[in-house]
């Protein structure tokens, strides 16, 4: 008798969701930056379509003229935030949380209706600093984590554009 209700009860499950998009080709137009951090505009470009390409739900284009939809991504926000000091200065910063925030915007091409518009998306990563020069730890340090930082940003983008909302 167990063996059936369990059985029943896991008759009609089914893996992932039942939603269906409302496109199944996609363009992602070049990333625009309006932030004061120049090279994120490639880095984050190549991570958003890296991500779309991973995740294989829809198929990219290379033209809007023959995509189901448009994605406009926009870089509005770049910022650090003082995470942890020295102890023995709390002038010093020693670790960062660095902050890259994007606006995006989801228009089907074939209704020419707008899905979503000027959407915040954001993520967040930390930063630490070693001993040497502050001013040039900091900046390498920045410099290395950018690639995680967009990386993390592009999974929320994909899942932003691909959830069924």
């Amino acid at each position: 008798l167990l063996c059936l209700c369990g059985s029943a009860g896991c008759a009609h499950y089914q893996l992932g969701t039942e939603g269906k998009l409302a496109f199944s080709t996609l363009y992602i137009e070049p990333v625009e930056n309006k932030s004061l951090l120049p090279q994120a505009r490639a880095i984050l470009a190549t991570q958003i379509r890296e991500a779309f390409e991973r995740d294989g739900r829809v198929q990219l284009v290379n033209s809007a003229e023959s995509a189901d939809a448009t994605l406009q991504t926009t870089i509005r926000d770049y910022h650090r935030d003082v995470a942890s000091v020295l102890e023995n200065d709390t002038g010093l910063a020693r670790k960062y949380t660095l902050t890259l925030g994007v606006v995006c915007t989801l228009k089907n091409n074939r209704t020419g209706t707008i899905l979503f518009a000027d959407r915040p998306i954001a993520a967040d990563r930390e930063a630490f600093t070693d001993g040497g020069s502050l001013h040039l730890s900091q900046l390498q340090s920045e410099y290395q984590v950018l690639p995680l930082l967009a990386e993390a940003l592009a999974r929320k983008v994909t899942h932003s554009v691909l959830d069924v909302w």
